[in-house]
């Protein structure tokens, strides 16, 4: 049977069913694409920003990270913003950046975890509905039509069949990209308080040597 005539026996359920691939295939698109280490935490960038705060070029290192937007910037330069106001005051503003930034690492990870929870219990709906076919057929006509009694069967594992097979490659995408966010985010994390260590531990050098 053609992609087509397997949609049309189906039933209405696999229009849902298409949509939630669709979907699903959308964001493995994008998060493959985006939720990269090298794009979100460059180690060029990093360690450019690092050099000028060990140089004392704390303002430079501010200007860099505001020219150049992203999350590890951001999270930075939320720091440099008010590193005279003392460390406390820094690795709070760093952390309350991490926490907005970092949020955007786990985009649309909610809702392949949703399709993949969802899209079973499609497929299951399409099941039951088959079979109410087939038992309303069989009362019908005493079982005797089996042409009716196969359609409804048919329909029955076809969308449990597509509900699987758009959950598993859903949840497999959704563990992998969790784990994958999970390592950016630590190492936005060391990053980021790397910085304020070099910035602060400068600035405590300085003041012993005055």
């Amino acid at each position: 049977m053609s992609p087509i005539e397997i949609f049309k026996a189906g039933g209405y359920l696999m229009y849902p069913l298409t949509l939630t691939s669709l979907i699903t295939l959308a964001i493995i698109i994008e998060r493959l694409v985006n939720l990269r280490e090298s794009r979100v935490l460059n180690r060029e960038f990093v360690g450019a920003v690092n050099g000028l705060i060990e140089r004392g070029s704390t303002g430079s290192a501010l200007q860099m990270c505001r020219e150049n937007p992203g999350v590890y910037s951001n999270i930075v330069g939320a720091g440099l913003e008010i590193a005279s106001h003392g460390e406390v005051r820094a690795k709070e503003a760093v952390e309350d950046a991490g926490r907005h930034e970092t949020a955007s690492l786990k985009r649309y990870l909610s809702a392949l975890g949703t399709i993949a929870a969802v899209s079973p219990l499609i497929g299951l709906l399409g099941t039951v509905i088959g079979m109410i076919v087939v038992f309303r057929t069989i009362a019908e006509s005493g079982g005797g039509q089996a042409a009716a009694l196969s359609t409804g069967i048919f329909q029955a594992l076809i969308t449990t069949a597509t509900g699987l097979l758009i959950a598993i490659p859903a949840l497999i995408a959704h563990n992998f990209f969790q784990q994958r966010a999970e390592t950016i985010i630590g190492g936005l994390e060391r990053a980021s308080l790397r910085a304020l260590h070099h910035l602060y531990m400068r600035s405590k050098d300085d003041a012993v040597s005055s």
